[in-house]
């Protein structure tokens, strides 16, 4: 059998794609033919038998010469907040955005439909749909109402809607917060209010969760929330803390940070761990995955920390608003 999976190289897809590699599936990958995205095709090809297809969401030729021949699909391919891959943020260039997130998932639906019999398809959605939560108690059900208040989460619910009226059969994820390792770099670091609950979940734990979906009928035809469990359950303020040490950078100040509420909350996974057995790593992995990958550069960051912070204040948004406003005299 022959998986498609669309987003292979980015935070999520490159652990589902060793995932899979690692079980065997004959795999096809598709995305677009960015620099970074070749470079890592390359690597990947140098140790796996992965068939790769360049090509973009927007064009309905492009998808439909990518799911040919599949039996499954794994669309994580997404253009997100801050962080997505493409270097344009959902929130700034929304229009842009919806095309490939809604007309993307078009065009695969359309692609799919095409084919006999019709391929599985998983979509991989987020716990951002639910929208701001701390006012109500956690954690969230997945059969709660969703109230999405991003235009990344409107295209979120949005494709969710068409999966499920698809016809096709189905399977959503809506997935807990997976840092890439990259975080610290990105301002989006500080959007989350400190007393912010969220729920962490390493990306090894996504990447098994669907590909036992794939192996799993029971998975087919249902909402999963897919988070790290309890012991992946936090308050913004010790998850910062501990990422920001495993930087060698330390906590920063409370103003860095915004205390405007965020959709994050914790998530009931109890049924979706029964069901999809993917528990397995903590927060605890992900500091230890920070820590290796930094090597002996987190002494020389520890080193000189206080210019980090310094550097890291000057991207908070919320600091420079500080800053910037007058300071009281005194005489």
């Amino acid at each position: 059998m022959k998986w498609l999976l669309t987003g292979p190289f980015g935070n999520i897809g490159a652990h589902v794609l060793a995932e899979l590699a690692a079980r065997g599936h004959d795999l096809r990958c598709f995305d677009l033919p960015s620099k970074e995205n070749v470079r890592a095709a390359q690597r990947w090809q140098r140790r796996h038998p992965i068939e790769v297809l360049w090509g973009d969401l927007r064009r309905e030729a492009d998808v439909a010469a990518a799911v040919r021949g599949c039996d499954a699909v794994i669309h994580l391919a997404f253009v997100i907040p801050k962080l997505s891959a493409t270097g344009v943020d959902s929130e700034t260039r929304p229009e842009w955005a919806r095309e490939v997130n809604v007309g993307g998932m078009l065009n695969l639906l359309a692609a799919l439909r095409a084919l006999q019999p019709a391929p599985r398809l998983l979509f991989a959605s987020s716990l951002h749909v639910f929208g701001p939560t701390q006012h109500q108690p956690p954690p969230r059900q997945v059969s709660d109402a969703v109230h999405p208040t991003e235009h990344y989460a409107l295209h979120k619910v949005a494709c969710e809607e068409m999966v499920k009226a698809s016809g096709l059969p189905w399977a959503i994820f809506r997935l807990a917060a997976s840092m890439p390792i990259r975080l610290i770099l990105d301002r989006g670091l500080f959007d989350v209010p400190l007393a912010n609950r969220i729920e962490y979940v390493h990306g090894k734990d996504v990447a098994r969760a669907i590909a036992n979906a794939l192996e799993r009928p029971a998975a087919w035809g249902q909402t999963w929330l897919i988070g790290g469990g309890p012991a992946c359950q936090f308050y913004y303020r010790d998850l910062a803390a501990r990422v920001l040490d495993a930087f060698g950078v330390g906590m920063l100040p409370d103003h860095a940070f915004s205390t405007t509420p965020f959709a994050t909350d914790w998530l009931d996974t109890s049924e979706s761990q029964r069901v999809l057995e993917f528990q397995r790593h903590t927060l605890a992995d992900y500091v230890a995955d920070v820590k290796r990958q930094l090597g002996p550069r987190r002494q020389a960051i520890q080193a000189v920390s206080p210019l980090v912070r310094a550097w890291l204040l000057r991207q908070s948004p919320y600091a420079r608003q500080m800053a910037a406003q007058p300071q009281p005299a005194f005489g």
